[in-house]
């Protein structure tokens, strides 16, 4: 490869970067804005906000999952659509694999990552632990969208133990 296919890999790698940061900026923002101090004290509050970041996340999820090559869509198994999450989706959305993927093979999934990028800005402490599910809630309804477009219905919870480690808990529910 010469010197200008370098510059493009670099290039290409700034923009990765750049979006990265971006998205991350983004979730920031929209996390910021719905826990915003709500003037209406009957209107649900939290549970209103995890709601409406799990929907947007849902909706994300949904787009990405459209835009998938036909031979994915055809994804007939669940483990086989929760490997897709681990690695493809992952890696288009936080440009990393998922760390882990067990299942109890009954329809529960447990997918981990060690080293979330939503959670990195976190601080270490315990004290920030309350704080994680509300960055939590965007990934849980994109994890449901995409599965909603391979065509399997899913209920998605989060959990952390230690910041920036979590997971992501995939029951697939049964028709």
């Amino acid at each position: 490869m010469g010197s200008g296919g370098v510059a493009r890999e670099r290039g290409g790698a700034r923009r990765r970067m750049a979006d990265a940061v971006l998205f991350e900026f983004l979730h920031t923002e929209m996390v910021a804005e719905l826990w915003a101090p709500d003037p209406d004290p009957g209107s649900g509050g939290k549970k209103k906000s995890l709601s409406v970041l799990e929907g947007l996340g849902f909706r994300v999820g949904q787009a990405l999952g459209e835009r998938l090559p036909r031979e994915t869509l055809a994804v007939r198994e669940e483990l086989d659509a929760l490997k897709f999450l681990c690695k493809d989706l992952w890696a288009a959305t936080f440009q990393k694999h998922m760390d882990g993927l067990r299942t109890n093979h009954q329809g529960t999934y447990v997918l981990q990552d060690n080293n979330f990028p939503l959670l990195i800005t976190m601080g270490s402490g315990s004290q920030y632990l309350e704080e994680a599910p509300k960055f939590l809630a965007f990934t849980c309804g994109l994890l449901c969208g995409a599965l909603h477009t391979l065509g399997f219905q899913s209920l998605v919870t989060a959990s952390v133990t230690s910041l920036p480690a979590c997971k992501f808990q995939v029951v697939i529910q049964k028709s």
